[in-house]
């Protein structure tokens, strides 16, 4: 029997959430970002000092869409962004 994959049509994109400014309240952003990401204080600052950062990456839209409204309220500038679909694995006939 054949091991087939298949996209359904109704599966969502994938998205990406990108910190794009800090704003003037940086330690509120970083304790948003320990609060997120589980990121220590210093891997933190590291990486608002890279900006824009992505955050999360291949996350369903409403995991996206949290995190972005947990950054903002800390005073950051974030946007969730649809990335491209999902690549599935082709299928391969099974070894010997």
């Amino acid at each position: 029997m054949e091991a087939g994959y298949f996209e359904l049509i109704c599966d969502e994109p994938p998205y990406s959430v990108v910190l794009t400014a800090t704003g003037p309240r940086v330690p509120d952003v970083l304790r948003a970002l320990r609060l997120l990401t589980g990121l220590s204080l210093w891997r933190g600052k590291e990486l608002t000092r890279r900006l824009p950062a992505t955050i999360f990456g291949d996350v369903p839209r409403e995991t996206a869409d949290a995190a972005v409204a947990v950054l903002l309220a800390a005073g950051a500038d974030a946007e969730s962004r649809e990335g491209p679909p999902r690549q599935l694995a082709v299928p391969r006939a099974p070894s010997a």
